[in-house]
Formats: C-alpha cells, sequence, structure tokens
C-alpha cells in the first residue's frame, strides 16, 4: 500500500490507517490479533487506537503486532478513559460493554483533561503497546475550555524532546477543533478530524490553512445518510477528497483488508 509523509509531521503511513475503535467487535483475542497481522500483510503501516478503545485491551493487542513489525507506526490518544481503568480482563470488558446497551453510563468513557493523569496515562500506553515510542500523540476528543495550553505543550515538547513522541496534536470532531484552530493554538500541528462526503466537515481545516491529515467517519457517516453508494466507492471518493493524507478505516473480516489495498493502486495508478 502506497504510503504518505503527514505534512507537517516526521510520520510516514499508509494511505489507509487500521482503527481499533471496533477490534473487540471482532472477537476472541486469537481472533482480533489474527486480524491486526493479516492488516499489517495486506499494507496497513499504521494503526489508530486509544486507551479507551476495548477498555485498553485494543493498545494491548496491537502489543504483539507492534514488536513483530518493528516499521509498523501507531497513533493513541489521552484524555478519555476507560470506566474500570485500562486493566481490565477480557471478560469484565465483555460485561461493562454488554451492561452498556442497557445502561449507557456503564461503558461511558471518563473524561479527564488534567496533566497528573495524562502522565500517568502514557506511561500506561507505552507499557500497553510495548513501545518506548508514540509516532502520533493526540488528546481525544477534548474541549479548548479544558485545557491549560501552555502547561499541555511544555509537557507534549518536553516528551518529543526525550524521543518518547514523534509528534502530537489533536484527534476530535470540526466542532471541537474550529476553537482550537480559530485561537491558533500549537496544539493543532496535527489534526485528526471527522469527515463526511456529505457534509465535510474537514474543510475547516482550509479555512484556516491547514492541510488535510489523517481524516475519518466516511463510510459510517454514509451509511447514516442513507447513500446509494457501495463502501468502495465511499472510500474512492474519501481518496481523491483526501488526497495527501491518510484515512482511518476498519473492519472485522479479514478478507477485506485486501481490498483496500487494490483502492489505494487504483488511485494510485489514475493520477
Amino acid at each position: 500500500m502506497r504510503t504518505v509523509l503527514l505534512t507537517g509531521t516526521p510520520v510516514v503511513v499508509s494511505r489507509f490507517v487500521f482503527g481499533t475503535a471496533g477490534l473487540f467487535n471482532s472477537g476472541s483475542e486469537k481472533t482480533r490479533r489474527r486480524l491486526l497481522f493479516s492488516a499489517a500483510d495486506a499494507g496497513f503501516t499504521h494503526f489508530d487506537t486509544a486507551p479507551y478503545y476495548g477498555f485498553g485491551l485494543a493498545e494491548r493487542d496491537l502489543s504483539c503486532v507492534l514488536k513483530q513489525r518493528p516499521d509498523v507506526t501507531v497513533t493513541t490518544k489521552v484524555g478519555l478513559y476507560s470506566p474500570g481503568g485500562e486493566e481490565q480482563s477480557a471478560a469484565a470488558d465483555f460485561m461493562r460493554k454488554a451492561s452498556g446497551r442497557l445502561l449507557r453510563a456503564v461503558s461511558r468513557p471518563q473524561v479527564d483533561f488534567s496533566l497528573s493523569r495524562a502522565q500517568r496515562t502514557f506511561e500506561g500506553s507505552l507499557r500497553r503497546l510495548g513501545r518506548d515510542v508514540i509516532d502520533i500523540y493526540t488528546l481525544h476528543d477534548p474541549d479548548l475550555k479544558l485545557i491549560d495550553t501552555d502547561e499541555w505543550l511544555r509537557w507534549l515538547e518536553s516528551l518529543i524532546h526525550a524521543g518518547k513522541v514523534r509528534t502530537f496534536g489533536l484527534a476530535l470532531t470540526r466542532e471541537k477543533a474550529e476553537p482550537f484552530l480559530a485561537a491558533g493554538s500549537q496544539l493543532t500541528r496535527f489534526i485528526q478530524v471527522h469527515d463526511s462526503l456529505d457534509t465535510r466537515e474537514a474543510d475547516i481545516l482550509t479555512r484556516y490553512r491547514k492541510p488535510f491529515q489523517i481524516t475519518y467517519g466516511y463510510v459510517s457517516a454514509s451509511r447514516r445518510a442513507g447513500s446509494p453508494l457501495p463502501v468502495s466507492e465511499v472510500l474512492r471518493q474519501a481518496l481523491e477528497r483526501n488526497a495527501d493524507g491518510a484515512i482511518i478505516v476498519s473492519t472485522t473480516q479479514p478478507s477485506r483488508l485486501s481490498q483496500y489495498a487494490r483502492l489505494v493502486d487504483e488511485r494510485t495508478h489514475a493520477s
């Protein structure tokens, strides 16, 4: 799969990034890890995760791939945390997710943008991922009013200086991104933002002269809108829309992984 250097960062990623938000839905630990290795075999060189995904299991599952594939890179996040903590067993995670369908508070993320919590979480992510360095470290869906920007910037810059993070920024929606952009926050050096073919939320980046780096949400937005387009066409148009960056996709079916690489090849030849 073709790779790109994300504008304004030192990080090279595959045009499609494998997202792990729904990884837990693919089944057992063995099945989940087989899916991740299959993604790497299909050409995915970058994985997106967070402490909240699978209540910590997504980071732990990724550790095997990251250990055996040192060329693979990763994004993880800070600010949204798992109810019950990130070290729960798979059985406890399953029970919490099942209960959350009836009582949402049971599985709702804990929001905490205190720096003391972030520092503890960072070390936990390194441990769960089995890595000494996080390639892209983002604040997970933050509100500007919750962030002491200078304090956060000093800490994040110290992580880069120590060689523990390669770049940092924000992972969020358009509504939450605009206050950071309007304020000229240095946290916007990297932005991972929700986008869709119909609403085109990521155009907020163009308005503030920011590049498209990593975008996500195209297939789910298309389904919600009742679009008749097949998934392959939605992703083909997404590649055209974000022509110089990368797009997060996910699946629980290994058989679909090679289709992503073919879409990138088709887009490359067409251009």
